[in-house]
């Protein structure tokens, strides 16, 4: 934000009363009016990120710009770039290939939850109702996991849905340590999968008469609903196929043996 106090006179008598001169600022001034460490405003400089001041003898003169250069180096961090990919958006930026909040709000839009799955905090009350159709010893399990994890008197749930199917596969005897081991198989190949696809539409989609935000707000859904059909029809034929050589049958075998 800028400082009124720190805003130059016009230096030319015939200036208007209503004409503002361009502000001007020392780097301390300028760490003052922007709240940004002068030590921070010299890093963002060598990382090209922030253009030079103007030298005026042996004194950096700083402006307007740089004021707002720094709101947009803020706006960037908060949304967890670093300087490498900041100085790229902002070069991108200045060759007119977007604006820096067209990029922003494009990067709002893309980084919004696919799943609607977001963490959710439970209390200790909340937790045992939850689990109190299931078996004793069970949330201590889950903690193991870390499938809950404890904070003060509340527990965090980083994934309230993949909670749910954890707790209806212990219903068929599908232990808390094997939910997660596959959580973690699927993770492993669904990363890999999703960073490919990615590349893929991005190297190879043209967008036609759709701004890129359109044809995401398609992409979305049909891809979600892409992804599940074609993993039931692969579990579908892995499944029979198990059947078929007979080691599905070790699974019945074994039920057969816990009973007893």
């Amino acid at each position: 934000m800028l400082d009124a106090s720190m805003t130059k006179a016009p230096d030319s008598p015939d200036a208007k009363p209503d004409e503002a001169a361009e502000p001007e600022y020392t780097i301390d001034e300028l760490a003052t009016a922007t709240r940004v460490p002068s030590r921070t405003i010299r890093f963002y400089q060598s990382a090209g990120a922030l253009p030079k001041p103007l030298i005026r003898g042996r004194v950096a003169i700083y402006g307007r710009a740089h004021v707002e250069r720094l709101e947009q180096i803020a706006m960037l961090q908060d949304r967890g770039l670093q300087i490498k990919a900041i100085r790229s958006v902002i070069e991108q930026a200045e060759k007119g290939e977007f604006s820096i909040q067209e990029w922003l709000g494009l990067h709002d839009k893309l980084s919004s939850p696919w799943a609607g799955d977001r963490p959710k905090i439970l209390s200790e009350q909340e937790l045992q109702s939850m689990l109190k159709e299931h078996r004793p010893g069970l949330a201590a399990e889950l903690l193991r996991a870390q499938a809950i994890e404890r904070r003060g008197d509340a527990m965090l749930v980083n994934s309230p849905a993949l909670l749910d199917l954890a707790l209806r596969l212990e219903r068929v005897g599908v232990t808390v340590d094997q939910s997660r081991d596959a959580s973690i198989l699927l993770h492993k190949h669904l990363s890999r999968l999703a960073q490919e696809l990615t590349a893929f539409f991005i190297e190879r989609t043209e967008l036609g008469g759709e701004t890129l935000d359109q044809a995401y707000e398609e992409f979305r859904p049909v891809s979600i609903e892409a992804v599940r059909i074609m993993f039931a029809r692969e579990m579908e034929r892995a499944v029979r196929k198990a059947n078929e050589s007979g080691a599905a049958s070790t699974l019945s075998k074994r039920r057969k043996t816990k009973k007893r």
